[in-house]
């Protein structure tokens, strides 16, 4: 695993690339990198890689080259079936210089063009040169899993596998983007190809680019996709779990290709049990796994977690944070998310991959993207209950199966269908709306743009972040069924946007950590869509076929547990003995005023009633991780707070210049 980062120049640019950019930028984000770097100039272009070597230590440097260096890639991440694409090629005549993936990649495009993407089984972002036709092609994987973000300025494109990394070319301006804070606040992340700032933009996911002199284009080469309800899957359960079952197998097996150590994450639910249950069936030799739990006992799951480690007898490394820690790390954990977030939960796995990182490991596999495509998560139940509640609107007894939803969730323990009612019923008769499923969840997140300054509020005029939405969807959305719809919207925009991205691939990489996601193998993903809705949420039984599938080969009582969403402690971080110092600095009247996001009077008012010990409610945490990640944002990335250091250079640089 790796980042890459380049400049492509228009032919109104007045000046090459330069060596010291380039090492600006791959300095800017070293630590997904720090075995090595490289760089290729030439008169139009510069392209950079600072490498994690994972697959062929001794000779899988970048920019790599073939063919007369007529291509040069820089590659950030792993293409699973490299040995069997690279057999295809030998057999058509190519031969091999290196035992890489990153060639396999470059002499796969060299071979069929961007047509060599729809054999790819990985996740990644990939950079290609063409010296001959001068042209410069951007891939990225298709759910998102690798960042990709780019820029036009002063002549020239720019990309990176980080935003700090486009902001070290000085000619690239820095604003927060008002629609952006709108949408993050409404949706947890961006639209894409929308970032928090203004002209810099992300590759979107299942996209690739193709820049040259005449024109930048996109084309989309996959997408997530449903069949009408006639066209679903007619196995039987049986059948479709023992080809799940296959599926998956093959996935984990294809992910523990490598030539350094691969761990695991233990969270103590299901997904990660299962990866580690098919991890240990495929190689039974001693894994290394590892967890976080929480001191706060409202959100610890550590007893799972050790059930499970004893269950498969890993060699299995717990760790505890505390809410102190966690407000003090994330003052980092925004350094490198390089977005607001409206939870604290990146922060753990930071914290977690950095423990990782400290027992010199490279690579672990996680359980990320199985509530997505097997339907785990309460808001597909919540949409299920909401409709059945829709159609007796009068019923005091139907609200009451929201409550089995969220039992960890104090307020709601007690609560009485009046309050169900009112919290709930938010546009509950609109069931034919594409959103439903998420109409709630949105309104109550936008509720945090109350805080916003009244410059911000005039500058959005009226601005509905939900116009976007409409904007991204699949052609055939309004074909699908309920379930189908909610799947996509889930995955296409909070998994990618924010799961994969801020609470992904940026904490481990952070500290030079790279996951694995064996779920999101799109064979999985395209197969999983294609099952009935009842093999997924079956009544208000979530992942039922992967419980089928899992039935006496992990720990009864994490099959059977009630799902519980992973969270952090939010407010407790930041307010209070604990406090670190700053959260003052950021939230005092003078910061709030100067950097002009939110109205200060707001945002000492629900302090205050923090500080007050008071109740606090899930939009008013969700508001001050909002507002406190907002502030360090600016701090971080307009006040100039990540500019390189003079000392501090890309390991064991290596430049290639234009013959």
């Amino acid at each position: 695993m790796c980042g890459i980062a380049g400049i492509f120049n228009f032919p109104t640019a007045d000046k090459s690339p330069s060596k010291q950019e380039l090492t600006d930028m791959l300095t800017a984000i070293r630590h997904r990198g720090p075995d090595e770097s490289g760089i290729y100039l030439g008169s139009k272009i510069g392209i950079g890689n600072v490498r994690l070597s994972i697959i062929d230590l001794s000779s899988g440097q970048q920019p790599l080259s073939i063919r007369d260096k007529r291509y040069w890639i820089v590659y950030n991440g792993e293409l699973f079936n490299y040995i069997e694409i690279r057999r295809e090629l030998e057999k058509l005549g190519i031969q091999f210089a290196t035992q890489s993936d990153t060639e396999v990649v470059l002499q796969a495009y060299a071979q069929w063009g961007p047509d060599c993407l729809k054999q790819f089984l990985g996740q990644f972002a990939i950079a290609i040169w063409d010296n001959h036709k001068k042209e410069l092609f951007l891939a990225r994987d298709r759910v998102g899993i690798r960042p990709l973000f780019y820029t036009r300025s002063n002549g020239q494109f720019i990309f990176c596998s980080e935003i700090k990394g486009i902001f070290q070319i000085p000619s690239v301006p820095r604003n927060v983007n008002h629609k952006g804070l709108s949408q993050i606040f409404t949706f947890w992340t961006t639209i894409t190809p929308e970032t928090p700032f203004e002209n810099i933009f992300e590759v979107q996911p299942g996209n690739y680019m193709l820049v040259n002199d005449q024109s930048v284009t996109s084309k989309q080469y996959w997408s997530l996709g449903f069949p009408e309800p006639s066209g679903y899957s007619n196995k039987s359960v049986d059948e479709t779990a023992e080809d799940l079952r296959g599926l998956f197998r093959d996935a984990v097996k294809i992910r523990l290709r490598a030539d350094v150590e691969v761990a695991a994450y233990l969270s103590g639910g299901i997904d990660s049990s299962v990866t580690t249950a098919f991890i240990h069936e495929v190689e039974p030799k001693v894994l290394n796994t590892f967890s976080i739990g929480f001191k706060d006992k409202a959100f610890d799951e550590t007893s799972f977690q050790l059930e499970a480690a004893k269950y498969f007898n890993t060699n299995h490394q717990a760790f505890t944070c505390s809410s102190g820690e966690i407000g003090s790390n994330f003052y980092n954990t925004i350094r490198h998310t390089e977005f607001p977030i409206l939870r604290t939960a990146p922060t753990p796995m930071y914290m977690l991959s950095k423990k990782v990182r400290e027992q010199n490991i490279k690579v672990v596999i996680t359980g990320e993207g199985a509530d997505e495509m097997l339907a785990g998560y309460n808001i597909f139940k919540e949409a299920k209950i909401r409709r059945f509640w829709a159609r007796n609107p009068q019923s005091d007894i139907r609200p009451l199966l929201l409550k089995k939803l969220y039992p960890y969730l104090p307020m709601m323990k007690d609560a009485r269908t009046s309050v169900l009612k009112m919290f709930f019923g938010f546009k509950l008769g609109e069931t034919e709306n594409p959103y439903y499923s998420h109409l709630l969840r949105w309104h109550n997140t936008s509720r945090i743009q109350n805080y916003f300054a009244d410059p911000v509020i005039a500058s959005l005029d009226g601005y509905d972040p939900l116009d976007e939405v409409g904007k991204t969807l699949a052609k055939n959305f309004d074909k699908w069924g309920d379930l189908a719809k909610s799947q996509y919207l889930e995955s296409t925009i909070f998994m990618s946007g924010y799961l994969l991205s801020s609470q992904g691939d940026r904490m481990a990489m952070a500290n030079s950590v790279e996951g694995r996601y064996p779920f999101l193998d799109h064979r999985i993903i395209e197969y999983a869509s294609g099952l009935p809705e009842n093999y997924k949420l079956n009544c208000l039984n979530e992942k039922f076929i992967l419980k089928k599938m899992m039935k006496g080969k992990i720990p009864e009582s994490i099959l059977k547990r009630h799902k519980q969403a992973y969270r952090a402690p939010v407010h407790s971080s930041f307010i209070g003995p604990e406090a670190p110092e700053y959260v003052k600095e950021m939230l005092n009247e003078s910061a709030i005023k100067s950097f002009g996001y939110f109205n200060p009077g707001k945002v000492d008012k629900l302090t205050s009633k923090i500080e007050l010990n008071q109740q606090v409610t899930e939009v008013e945490n969700m508001a001050l991780a909002g507002i406190i990640s907002t502030q360090l944002l600016h701090h971080f990335f307009i006040q100039d707070n990540i500019l390189v250091s003079p000392n501090d250079k890309p390991a064991n640089l290596v430049v290639f210049r234009e013959e």
